[in-house]
């Protein structure tokens, strides 16, 4: 990707003097362009969205407008979606040494004393999202200083806020939006209504930006993406690992995972002094890059090198995690392995190449992670470490796919009512609810607030709604993990390691679960969901561990529908029933299954959305008579076309679920099930509804094309199938995707 020159231009004409020589002193001897345009719409009262590429310099276009207002007496909220990426801002900010400008961050770690300090002083205020809905808005009139004169709200690398996480926020923004105008009214008499404040958003990933910002926001935006920034030249490499002497399940050649292939990269960048990230999908395989690459420098005879490789992911305490950075900073850490925990915004330059160990879900993802690489304008390169996995061999063999396609457009329903019910009870708890309120959350916000009302959950009086009860809501998490957190808790010490929530617990903390940390790697000798703890020892047993699960699907409304020809495709409500019913040992180097152990763990219900696919009987019995194994046929199906949906639909494989069945009795047919695993759906089973011709003829392409004989983890097997990868019919599944598509131009019909 060829290096492009930048275009500045003059410092608008309402920046201050002092203002911009704080800049000039920075570095910064004026904006470009797209950081000027984007300042004057703020500045000018239009919400906008700054939607260039990383490494832009989108700050400076959202600090110039609300350093001005700070100056000029308003306050200015910044939120992230991580803590990193907030402390990296504050730090930006308070170097920039500007008198008047009094930045504070409130976080979960922050202390009491700097939160009452912050309240009192703050005038340029940062946050989280989660700090937002947990304490900053259930006392808003402790923080009514900073309310009243809020001017400005940054939401930064607003492309993460997706499926439900991004649905949450959505509602968080309407409620703060909410609040500012009632503290604003309230400082001028109430007399009169008051606009709420002006919203810019950045990120350098997504595609159709206002529409984006409608639906986090509520609002209408302007919409700057074109950059006038310079680029240093960078090269963009695929790799697929290559295949070992050792054979799979099925018999076929088994390739060297993209862990093991990211530690053997890393450890030769290192070498060569060659400052790099590996992006790993996984705390795990973070953890697992990181001692693979310390293991190859030692036996490449280059061990006095280890310490310079390190880990960097959630779960490490806040004054760990900023040694981490500040350390690759100043270049004594060269090589860090990192989960996506370091892929938003931390502004570290001066990157020589990036390694991404696994398709990382999106293309918005995976230009993020690789725009961190030439930030300073040097060359750079970013490499893609095709997993064992069907969309990354897809991908691999199709590079147009990434190359010449746009980023995904940003997935979230506001509208869930699983998600828009405790919003609304939370924000009748900060300010009775009016209908003018209730129209804020939405066209379904009505219906939603109506049966709160039945269940006594808000009481009507007058025009207003209230929360009923005494103190605060019970609010939701944002993440959409549910239930308390789970301690992972060493026996022999009672040192607490770590933590995860519930469900995640049932899959990664399971007795006999490998669980690694910092470098180091546990046991766990228990877990105990009562008391919501996990007892670990250390030790490295010399494998990885995965769960399996058993999971049955009920269709309790079906919304839409299209036919194919004899064949149909729905998209609707469903109940989905799981539970991990075993763990499976798997060699370190390959993946491969070394054991399995039961497991006697609750089952765990889920009301979401799926997408299904049904062929008709004739078409089974066309099937059958040419001796096609249907289970295995719609089984393999199932798993190809879960690992091809993040191809149209902005999600990883893990946000889904799948089910299918020879005759399942919820349709009498031969069904197919993927569904969205969070509580009432995140949007991408409807995204792939919505583009069931392209998903199929593509998961159809990608079985056909692989090279394997039987099936392979290229193709039809999958990591995390409860049935062991059994019956998988690989011959099968292409005779069946060509029987459901046969409808030929019915592929895309209008919808009902």
């Amino acid at each position: 990707m060829p290096a492009s020159e930048g275009r500045r231009t003059d410092w608008p004409s309402w920046v201050p003097a002092e203002l911009a020589a704080a800049f000039g002193r920075a570095g910064v001897p004026a904006p470009w362009a797209h950081q000027a345009a984007a300042a004057d719409h703020a500045r000018s009262g239009r919400n906008v969205i700054i939607a260039t590429g990383t490494g832009s310099g989108k700050s400076v276009g959202y600090l110039l407008p609300a350093l001005t207002g700070v100056l000029e007496g308003s306050t200015a909220l910044y939120i992230a979606p991580t803590r990193a990426l907030a402390a990296d801002q504050l730090r930006m900010v308070r170097s920039l040494g500007i008198r008047g400008v009094r930045a504070a961050v409130i976080d979960g770690e922050t202390p009491a004393a700097e939160r009452s300090w912050a309240r009192a002083h703050a005038s340029y205020l940062l946050t989280t999202p989660d700090m937002l809905h947990h304490m900053l808005l259930p006392r808003h009139s402790r923080w009514d200083g900073f309310l009243r004169r809020l001017q400005y709200v940054i939401v930064d690398e607003c492309h993460g806020y997706r499926g439900v996480f991004g649905s949450h926020v959505a509602h968080v923004l309407r409620r703060l939006r909410r609040v500012a105008v009632h503290h604003a009214a309230a400082a001028r008499g109430g007399a009169a209504a008051t606009a709420c404040p002006v919203f810019v958003l950045a990120s350098a990933t997504v595609s159709e930006p206002g529409r984006c910002a409608r639906l986090l926001t509520g609002l209408d935006a302007e919409a700057v993406t074109e950059s006038a920034a310079p680029r240093g030249p960078v090269t963009f490499c695929l790799w697929e690992p290559p295949l070992t002497t050792l054979r799979g399940e099925a018999g076929a050649p088994v390739r060297r995972t993209a862990t093991a292939e990211a530690a053997g990269l890393l450890a030769d960048l290192v070498t060569e002094d060659i400052r790099a990230l590996a992006f790993v999908r996984s705390r795990r395989g973070a953890e697992a890059v990181a001692m693979g690459a310390r293991r190859a420098l030692a036996e490449a005879g280059a061990a006095s090198l280890a310490p310079r490789i390190a880990t960097y992911r959630s779960g490490y305490l806040q004054q760990d995690r900023r040694d981490l950075e500040d350390a690759l900073r100043a270049g004594t850490i060269t090589g860090l392995a990192t989960t996506t925990a370091l892929e938003l915004g931390v502004n570290i330059s001066g990157l020589d190449a990036v390694l991404i160990a696994g398709w990382p879900g999106t293309r918005a993802a995976l230009w993020q992670q690789a725009g961190r690489a030439g930030r300073d304008g040097r060359g750079a390169i970013a490499i893609l470490i095709a997993r064992d996995d069907p969309l990354d061999t897809y991908l691999v063999h199709h590079p147009e796919a990434i190359l010449h396609r746009p980023v995904e457009a940003t997935v979230l329903d506001p509208g869930n009512p699983y998600v828009l019910a405790p919003h609304l009870c939370s924000a009748a708890a900060e300010l009775p609810l009016t209908r003018a309120d209730i129209e804020l959350f939405g066209p379904g916000a009505a219906a939603v607030a109506d049966r709160l009302t039945q269940r006594g959950m808000l009481r009507p009086r007058g025009p207003w709604r209230y929360w009923t009860r005494q103190g605060r809501t019970a609010a939701a998490s944002l993440r959409g993990t549910g239930g308390a957190a789970v301690r992972i808790v060493e026996e022999s010490t009672g040192r607490l390691v770590g933590m995860m929530d519930e469900p995640s617990a049932h899959v990664l903390a399971h007795t006999g679960a490998v669980y690694p940390h910092q470098g180091e790697m546990y046991l766990v000798t228990r877990l105990d969901l009562a008391d919501r703890v996990a007892l670990v020892e250390a030790r490295d047993p010399g494998y990885a561990t995965s769960a399996r699960e058993l999971t049955r699907i009920e269709v309790t409304a079906g919304l839409r529908s299209a036919s194919w020809g004899a064949a149909q495709v729905h998209f609707g409500d469903v109940r989905v029933t799981r539970q991990v019913t075993s763990y499976v040992r798997r060699q370190l180097e390959t993946g491969q299954p070394a054991g399995e152990t039961p497991l006697d763990l609750p089952a765990r219900t889920l009301r979401t959305r799926a997408v299904w696919w049904t062929i008709s009987a004739e078409q089974r019995a066309e099937l059958a008579g040419r001796g096609v194994d249907l289970a295995g046929a719609a089984h393999a199906a199932e798993h190809a076309s879960i690992g091809l949906l993040p191809l149209v639909a902005a999600c990883d494989r893990w946000d889904v679920g799948g089910v299918s069945a020879d005759m399942h009795p919820a349709t009498g047919r031969l069904t197919v099930f993927v569904y969205d695993g969070h509580d009432g759906g995140a949007g991408f089973a409807e995204r792939g509804f919505r583009a069931a011709g392209d998903w199929l003829r593509a998961t159809a392409r990608a079985i056909e094309s692989c090279e394997c004989g039987a099936g392979c983890p290229s193709c039809i097997q999958s990591p995390k199938c409860g049935n062991g990868n059994e019956p998988l019919s690989k011959h099968g599944a292409v005779r069946l995707l060509e029987c459901l598509l046969q409808g030929g131009d019915a592929i895309s019909p209008p919808q009902r």
